[in-house]
């Protein structure tokens, strides 16, 4: 009987546990830059335990004005958006007033060329206008072998991924923030040496991967990984 009772509250443990786990809710962005839009939504489809909305810009950002963003455990941004109001740059620092985590990934660091503060919450920036104060002009190179190597082993987003290859795309002499934490590099030579990091901005937690150009990393095991891994572990789900 001591037997049964043990199992039953076992069961009862463990069916709750279930019954009670949430997908992690996370609102995808995209827009201004063309991809293989079936694959990438297919690759965030086939994330385990995370649930995700899609917004292209400029809708994107007036949802972020509008405060329907907060309802998300995670924002991924894949755009390379240029035009941003006043009010919406206000709703980006709101949010991480309020400690929102955000991903941005491979294009994303173009974005909001003529907003400063942009490259202060991201952790770096592309320079796509060597005009601009003190700036030196980003490159880029498609269709490249990429060696992607770990730095961080014990980091959540990188833990138990080895290194790995990808055919993809590199962005060379870009900006990184001497503050950011990196994840991963790459010797590759028409590329900057680290091509992901975490970094900080007011409460919020910040996630940057440089690779993603195409379907050739979304197909990757090891880069669906790598964008679990980091969804996990903004969203306090490691």
């Amino acid at each position: 009987m001591k037997l049964i009772l043990t199992f039953a509250a076992c069961f009862a443990i463990n069916f709750s546990l279930t019954v009670t786990a949430q997908p992690v809710k996370i609102m995808v962005v995209t827009g201004g830059h063309t991809y293989d839009t079936l694959q990438f939504f297919q690759m965030f489809r086939s994330l385990k335990g995370v649930e995700f909305k899609h917004y292209n810009q400029p809708e994107a950002n007036q949802v972020l004005t509008n405060g329907i963003a907060e309802k998300f455990d995670v924002l991924v941004f894949y755009d390379m958006w240029q035009t941003i109001s006043d009010p919406e740059k206000e709703a980006y620092i709101k949010l991480t007033r309020q400690g929102k985590p955000f991903l941005f990934l491979h294009h994303s660091l173009v974005s909001y060329q003529q907003w400063t503060e942009f490259e202060n919450l991201l952790g770096g920036r592309y320079i796509e206008n060597s005009e601009l104060p003190g700036a030196q002009q980003s490159t880029y190179k498609h269709d490249v072998w990429v060696n992607v190597e770990i730095v961080a082993n014990d980091h959540p987003v990188t833990r138990g991924i080895k290194n790995f290859r990808l055919f993809d795309e590199v962005y060379g002499n870009f900006r990184i923030l001497p503050q950011v934490k990196p994840l991963i590099k790459t010797n590759h030579p028409q590329s900057t040496g680290v091509i992901g990091w975490e970094n900080r901005y007011n409460s919020s937690l910040v996630i940057y991967l440089q690779p993603g150009h195409n379907s050739n990393a979304y197909n990757s095991e090891n880069y669906r990984k790598l964008i679990l891994q980091s969804i996990n572990y903004l969203s306090g789900n490691e």
